[in-house]
């Protein structure tokens, strides 16, 4: 509590105790007058506090995730064209990428390699996956290891876990991470096509539309968990954790909170981000039945059993594609701790809102301008945000300077 919240306990407390005192002096005909009450204190100063995003790296081929290994001062970039570059503890792009997939890779529309995840135990294993579509248009996860070079993935160590058809080249979905359980989640779009035309989102005998978990340490390529909702469920897929996603891009597990949190880029009209318990199964998330918490082409619907997003935002002032990203965990920023940052691909805003008991607070935007582009968010092994403009550079949140 800030001193000048502690301010109206104190006055309050110091009110009581002059009535004690008055009672306890008076003659017993009554109570001794009221003290006079004290003068409101005044309100509290606001935080001058605002955030800059400041470039850090530029010259980048479409880049649309970053990420680091905890404790690592390097960068990592993946750009949708093939490659993950690294930019050193300076600031330096290298000329030898991380991992080139070029000749692998298919960008048509929404495709490209979209993401990359560290193995859990890194440091120990070398292990790195991949999220990318390949020259057919479908989509690949894939595991490559270090090479004896720590600034290289091993290209001959290639090792599909999975590979997922596709009849559209577009709602790729694109994000893989690892869970607080040690488990590697898949994030699904719903195949591509305004409207969910193959009706993917509601069906758990597709992959498309859900966001799948998979154990894959326990087996070749992987075990299915046995606690997955459909495990056991006739024509449905063992794999899938949930449901009802329409193009989910970008997501993040905030383990000192406990939940998971996923961006969906809407149809028309409504932008959303859900929030959920990390260890919730089975959430169905509502596509197509619903475009955020609003009946999707209809004007009723069944919304038992799906979960709404705790933020939407329409498509006025130019927005069109919701960037899903962080919640602050880093330490040069402790004003920021504990807020979620997400963006528009479009307009390229920069808000923030804090979760309460499953509620959506303290929302805000912020004065930064246009960030460009926004194609993704990331997070670097300290814990520090950055902003990804797939025109070609990285930014990083950092306090302004007045």
């Amino acid at each position: 509590m800030t001193a000048a919240a502690r301010r109206p306990l104190a006055a309050r407390g110091l009110a009581v105790l002059a009535a004690v005192a008055g009672w306890a002096c008076s003659d017993g005909t009554g109570p001794a007058p009221a003290p006079p009450t004290p003068p409101e204190p005044p309100p509290p100063e606001p935080v001058a506090f605002e955030l800059a995003a400041n470039t850090v790296l530029s010259g980048l081929d479409q880049p649309v995730f970053l990420t680091a290994p905890p404790g690592d001062p390097r960068l990592f970039v993946v750009e949708k064209t093939g490659r993950i570059r690294i930019a050193d503890a300076g600031g330096q792009l290298l000329g030898t990428p991380f991992l080139d997939l070029s000749g692998r890779v298919g960008t048509a529309s929404e495709g490209g390699l979209l993401t990359m995840a560290f193995h859990p135990r890194y440091a120990d294993n070398g292990h790195v996956f991949v999220y990318y579509t390949d020259t057919d248009d479908d989509t690949v996860v894939a595991r490559y290891t270090l090479s004896g070079d720590p600034g290289q993935l091993d290209a001959g160590s290639a090792k599909q876990i999975l590979t997922v058809t596709q009849r559209r080249t577009n709602h790729n979905g694109g994000m893989l991470q690892f869970g607080p359980d040690g488990m590697l989640y898949i994030f699904l779009g719903d195949e591509g096509g305004a409207g969910d035309p193959f009706g993917n989102g509601q069906n758990p005998g597709t992959l498309h539309g859900s966001i799948l978990r998979l154990d894959v340490d326990g087996g070749d390529p992987y075990v299915i968990p046995d606690d997955n909702p459909y495990v056991g469920e006739e024509g449905a897929r063992g794999e899938i954790w949930a449901i009802g996603v329409r193009n989910p891009w970008r997501s993040t597990f905030d383990p000192e909170g406990n939940v998971l949190y996923v961006a969906d880029v809407g149809q028309n009209e409504i932008e959303e981000i859900n929030a959920v318990p990390a260890g919730a199964a089975g959430v169905n998330y509502g596509w197509n039945t619903m475009e955020g918490s609003t009946c999707f082409q209809s004007s009723g619907c069944d919304m038992s059993g799906l979960t709404l997003p705790v933020v939407e935002y329409g498509h006025g002032g130019g927005a069109c594609s919701v960037t899903g990203g962080y919640v602050y965990r880093g330490s040069q920023l402790p004003e920021i701790g504990g807020l979620y940052f997400y963006s528009d691909f479009c307009t390229g805003f920069l808000r923030s809102f804090r979760l309460d008991d499953g509620q959506a607070t303290d929302e805000r935007s912020w004065d930064v301008g246009s960030l460009g582009a926004v194609s993704s968010f990331g997070v670097d092994g300290s814990g520090e945000l950055y902003v990804v403009d797939i025109a070609g550079s990285v930014a990083r949140l950092e306090r302004r300077q007045p």
